[in-house]
């Protein structure tokens, strides 16, 4: 089973993979883990995928224009079509 996994830390999932149950099962095929960070798909010298809230506010939100930009390379590496589409957990 292949679980592409978008996050701003991949760091923080190194340890599941490498203990327990989880590593496991990584390490036996049984399950495949792709860790995509979507700063490598903003745009500008910074990189940066969020911003401040529209009308104010604390606080910051994610940018949807990287998090789409990842998730339809994901689509793309899996082969995503609407014959066969990839389920979405958000």
């Amino acid at each position: 089973m292949r679980f592409d996994v978008i996050t701003l830390f991949p760091e923080l999932f190194t340890p599941f993979l490498v203990s327990g149950v989880t590593r496991r099962a990584y390490a036996n095929g049984q399950v495949d883990v792709h860790l995509w960070n979507p700063r490598d798909y903003a745009e500008g010298n910074y990189r940066r995928v969020d911003d401040r809230p529209f009308g104010g506010g604390p606080g910051m939100v994610m940018m949807a224009e990287p998090l789409v930009r990842c998730l339809s390379a994901i689509r793309t590496e899996r082969r995503d079509s609407e014959d066969h589409p990839v389920p979405v957990v958000l």
